[in-house]
């Protein structure tokens, strides 16, 4: 199993990370609020997400990442690789997410402007905390909503960037890095127009249990959401989504790229 792909895959999490977290925490005081943590957790996700893609694209194709460019895998086995990806990632993440969620949503300290200690004194105190308080289990709430998330997202994700990149990069070669960019962050964008929705979701099932279980599942989440806000509910967040990802995925498809052409 080649492991240049999970290299590859962290580093380029890493930097999307850097870039991309104070567009995660706009709407929080701290633009870097909580970074430590994601940038350790979520580069090691992002390996897994580019290495389990790259390997099961190399079980169906038997083309390696040098042989693709001479002989392009299908969009199906792109699309199929991009959902295995997602599939395993999404149960990786989870419980850094959860994390990581309810640490950026902790603001009592500044918006209180007192002495309140804060609920949660960072990610380890975080963790054992719900590991006592709701239960081991609960690291692994919105587990199920990623998955429903990530799978197909993330297969089309994968599908838009190599479309774009085929398009405009003749045969045989290496796509510029301009086109990566484009390509990177417009596959940023398509994903989460299909993502947000259940991001939302995600992310309220990930904060029930901070003040007491108000869903009782996935379902009644939408549900009650849906009637206490309306059908937008579920496009909360999506402009700022796509501000974030364009630049993010931009800088991660082309690290991505740049370190395996050196390791090549």
């Amino acid at each position: 199993m080649p492991v240049e792909e999970f290299v590859a895959g962290w580093v380029s999490g890493a930097l999307g990370l850097i870039l991309g977290h104070p567009f995660d925490t706009i709407k929080i005081l701290g633009f870097f609020k909580g970074m430590s943590f994601p940038i350790a957790s979520i580069a090691v996700v992002n390996s897994v997400l580019f290495g389990v893609y790259s390997n099961v694209l190399l079980a169906l194709t038997s083309t390696t990442y040098q042989e693709r460019r001479a002989n392009p895998p299908s969009y199906a086995d792109i699309f199929i690789a991009g959902c295995a990806g997602g599939f395993v990632q999404a149960y990786c993440l989870a419980p850094f997410d959860l994390i990581k969620v309810r640490l950026q949503n902790q603001t009592e300290p500044r918006v209180r402007r007192g002495n309140l200690r804060p609920r949660y004194l960072g990610p380890v105190h975080c963790m054992t905390s719900i590991i006592r308080e709701e239960g081991p289990q609960r690291l692994l709430r919105g587990a199920g909503t990623l998955m429903l998330r990530d799978t197909p997202t993330l297969g089309i994700y994968f599908v838009t960037y190599e479309w774009i990149c085929r398009q405009y990069t003749p045969k045989d070669q290496n796509p510029s890095s301009f086109i990566v960019l484009v390509a990177g962050g417009i596959a940023g964008i398509n994903s989460w127009v299909t993502a947000t929705p259940l991001d939302v979701i995600k992310c309220r099932m990930q904060m029930d249990g901070m003040k007491g279980q108000v869903y009782r599942g996935v379902l009644d989440c939408m549900v009650s959401s849906i009637q206490r806000e309306g059908p937008r509910v579920f496009f909360k967040g999506l402009a700022i989504n796509s501000a974030r990802a364009f630049p993010v995925n931009a800088i991660t498809f082309l690290s991505y790229e740049y370190f395996l052409r050196w390791w090549g």
